[in-house]
């Protein structure tokens, strides 16, 4: 069968969804690829390239549609692009189905099988196809470039003849993947890097990688991560408040927030607000990689790059992984050819989209004519193990009373062996010569 790239159609968008090195892995496995003429320049990749490694290049989108019969996408297709789709199509492509119900009726009724790499469940066996990882990961990289870009100083410190310059101090709101991948920058840049995340769990993590983790004062028994698909869970009223108040601690000394904090099937939850903008000093940077939902910053605008009164630049991007073109395109490229390579069972080049596997059945959104969408839970949970509890204080009498009672059991055993060792004596004697 063959696996087309159209070229994307979305403004800004220089990703693609085929690269050569994953068209030439793609072969391996039975395939053959076209591509659209000009569909990798934004990535740097020429017809050419194309060419060079046995993809065929065809002259527009309409052409690669009736070609192909797996359509690889970056960006959610368009109602123009929907309209050459046929019935038994596989697309695979970043589809959101919770934001894109007209989307997924349309991809059903004309009986297309849709797989959404953004619905990948977040379990060890599909870490090779997580697209969302894999892009959260290129922006939290990207968040922490261009929060230098628009800083006016060095992030390291440096200590020089005219004089010396203190060290960025860089706080990173959310430890997941993109979270990560922004704090392991920044640390390496030399800023003194502080974050925080909702699920105490990931302290060590963050502490390993040179930041310091931001505690709360607060006694709850938070959810673990894992119950949620690798995100945080909602937090509870009292908790928020008691965030919101650390918050505005730090907003003074901070010269750099990068924010990055989603959860499943909600808008942004708004952490950093007005005041404390107005709290921060000017030429501070705010990055939002949580824009594209409405923002965590509550001044965020999606798109565009904001100044704040008091002079705080706010940046609500929500194309960074677009910005590293080439690094995305291959990175997802390698995502779409690992979801085909488990397409593929016999490795023949003919797709068998198998929906007794968990991995398949929870990103396929639309199938048989019908939407799949939501997907069952996957048949076995990951079950967080809940922590130890703490060994509870011991007051002065009840360590009295234990050493007692130890005094009196040691005691008791001894006569026990003594009166033993008596009787044993005994018998010894009596049979004795």
């Amino acid at each position: 069968m063959i696996i087309g790239a159209p070229a994307e159609i979305i403004e800004g968008e220089r990703r693609v969804a085929l690269t050569p090195a994953s068209a030439a892995a793609l072969a391996k496995l039975g395939y053959s690829c076209v591509v659209q003429s000009g569909a990798g320049t934004g990535a740097g990749i020429t017809d050419e390239a194309y060419r060079a490694a046995g993809v065929e290049v065809l002259a527009d989108a309409a052409a690669v549609w009736e070609r192909a019969d797996v359509i690889a996408k970056v960006r959610p297709p368009e109602p123009s692009e929907v309209e050459h789709a046929r019935k038994d199509q596989i697309l695979i492509s970043f589809l959101y189905p919770a934001q894109n119900g007209e989307l997924l009726e349309n991809l059903r009724a004309r009986g297309v099988t849709s797989l959404a790499m953004d619905m990948v469940p977040r379990i060890s066996r599909a870490q090779k196809m997580d697209a969302l990882s894999s892009m959260a990961n290129i922006a939290g990289y990207r968040a922490v470039i261009e929060a230098g870009n628009n800083f006016g100083r060095f992030f390291t410190g440096q200590v020089t003849a005219a004089g010396k310059v203190p060290p960025a101090k860089v706080l990173v709101i959310g430890a997941g993947v993109a979270g990560l991948a922004a704090i392991g920058t920044s640390t390496s840049l030399g800023a003194i890097t502080f974050a925080f995340d909702v699920r105490p769990e990931v302290a060590e993590q963050i502490e390993s990688m040179g930041a310091e983790f931001v505690f709360l004062d607060f006694e709850d028994a938070s959810q673990d991560g894992a119950a949620t698909g690798g995100y945080a869970a909602p937090s509870s009223p009292e908790f928020r408040e008691k965030q919101l108040e650390k918050f505005r601690e730090l907003a003074p000394e901070m010269d750099i927030v990068i924010t990055t904090a989603l959860i499943p099937g909600r808008d942004a939850p708004v952490l950093w607000t007005k005041d404390m903008v107005a709290a921060m000093k000017p030429g501070s940077v705010i990055v939002d990689l949580a824009a594209e939902r409405g923002g965590n910053c509550e001044l965020t605008v999606a798109d565009q790059k904001v100044v704040s009164e008091n002079g705080v630049t706010i940046v609500g991007y929500t194309d960074f992984p677009s910005r590293m073109a080439t690094q995305a395109s291959t990175l997802y490229g390698n995502n779409i050819r690992h979801m085909l390579d488990d397409l593929t069972p016999e490795k023949n080049g003919v797709p068998v989209v198998n929906m007794e596997d968990d991995v398949i059945r929870g990103a396929t959104v639309t199938h048989g004519g019908e939407i799949t969408w939501p997907p069952p839970p996957p048949k076995v949970q990951a079950i967080a193990k809940a922590a130890p509890k703490k060994a509870a204080v011991e007051s002065a009498e009840e360590k009295a009373a234990r050493e007692l009672a130890e005094l009196r059991e040691s005691g008791r055993r001894q006569t026990i062996l003594l009166a033993a060792g008596a009787v044993l004596t005994l018998l010894v004697g009596s049979v004795a010569p």
